[in-house]
């Protein structure tokens, strides 16, 4: 069983009493202008086989998607998911990618592989639906133009917390320092340098992107203060932990804070008021690519508007796609959570790739994490 079955045992009981709708709906794409002669010829032995592998985040992708693709292209779709950016990369690295066509980094981290020369420049006359993205991500700053990646997912990082178990509920990142003996082992931050890191030097009122090394450290002892408390690093599991009440709050992203919310009505996500990251996560085809045709035909079917607003309304998280906005659920579309205001936009800043200088957060992270 892959890890992407695994992520979906989750959640069955909540997606199956979607399938019978999402299936019709879903088959119905097939006339929405999208056919498979949009999809080119192919020589390589696994381009004949149909087969398109895609490396992802967890909670982007699931068994419809899949049919629904299948339906229109004829080719079979395999997914293995990743809970970092950084875990991505060193497996891409390693030479462990090279059987993805597909892959969904974030924003700061399509930078560092275009610095890497890892991806491939996309070419925009086999996409026919870019048009369909909100004018503000047409041009974005981490790839102008996108011309090596297409946005199809987008959000903001914050706390997710149990409102049966906290009283007073949080409002800022210090609220974990501040409560850390009720918190105690009750709580998980990401598994992720970046967003651990730059949400504790926000607090501390420095930006997400420090490369001032005295203010790393100072984010690095207000971390380890709170560690004891610290149930665990992960970026995804503890969904199951703070859905059956085991935890009181999590750190996450809006997309998964979202998800739980349908699971139990007591979830609440707040982003907090000094400021957090606001995230961009893309499609890009990889130069080492074994199926770039197919990977040209699944990123122009995740750009049509019904497709998107489709899974966008199953799965829970925020499309790029102003087409797509225009047909989610009235649920989906008004939720804050998801689509908050310009002013709490504000206070949010884009993480960004800082070269060599990441190397002094991979070195306070393993200090961290590791002592």
């Amino acid at each position: 069983m892959t890890n992407l079955q695994l992520h979906h045992l989750y959640q069955t009981r909540r997606r199956f009493l979607k399938t019978a709708a999402a299936a019709t709906s879903g088959l119905a794409l097939s006339s929405c202008g999208w056919t498979l002669a949009q999809v080119r010829p192919t020589t390589t032995e696994e381009n004949s086989s149909g087969t398109l592998r895609i490396y992802t985040f967890s909670g982007y992708t699931d068994e419809e998607l899949f049919k629904t693709f299948a339906a229109n292209t004829g080719i079979k779709v395999e997914a293995d998911v990743y809970d970092s950016n950084e875990t991505m990369l060193a497996k891409m690295q390693a030479g462990g990618g090279a059987a993805y066509s597909v892959i969904y980094p974030s924003d700061y981290m399509v930078r560092q592989m275009l610095e890497l020369k890892m991806l491939t420049e996309l070419e925009h006359d086999r996409l026919n639906n870019l048009q369909n993205l909100l004018p503000q991500f047409q041009n974005p700053g981490y790839d102008p133009g996108n011309r090596h990646s297409v946005p199809m997912s987008w959000g903001t990082t914050g706390l997710i917390y149990n409102t049966k178990k906290l009283k007073t509920p949080p409002e800022d990142w210090d609220y974990l320092w501040e409560n850390q003996q009720l918190l105690s082992k009750r709580m998980t931050l990401m598994n992720d340098v970046r967003e651990v890191m730059g949400a504790t030097l926000r607090m501390l009122g420095y930006s997400y992107n420090s490369t001032n090394q005295q203010q790393i450290q100072q984010a690095y002892e207000k971390l380890k203060a709170l560690k004891p408390a610290i149930a665990s690093f992960t970026t995804d599991a503890w969904k199951e932990q703070i859905v059956a009440g085991d935890l009181f709050v999590a750190m996450g992203y809006s997309a998964d804070a979202a998800e739980v919310a349908e699971e139990s009505s007591s979830l609440q996500y707040a982003i907090p008021k000094s400021g957090t990251s606001l995230w961009t996560d893309t499609m890009v085809i990889p130069k080492t690519a074994p199926n770039p045709d197919a990977a040209y035909a699944w990123i122009d079917f995740m750009l049509q508007p019904a497709v998107a607003a489709s899974v966008c309304d199953r799965l829970n998280f925020a499309t790029p796609n102003q087409s797509a906005i225009k047909q989610l659920s009235p649920k989906n579309r008004n939720n804050p959570n998801l689509y908050p205001s310009a002013k709490v936009l504000e206070k949010c800043e884009r993480v960004e790739p800082l070269g060599k200088f990441n190397d002094v957060y991979d070195r306070y992270w393993t200090q961290l994490t590791s002592s």
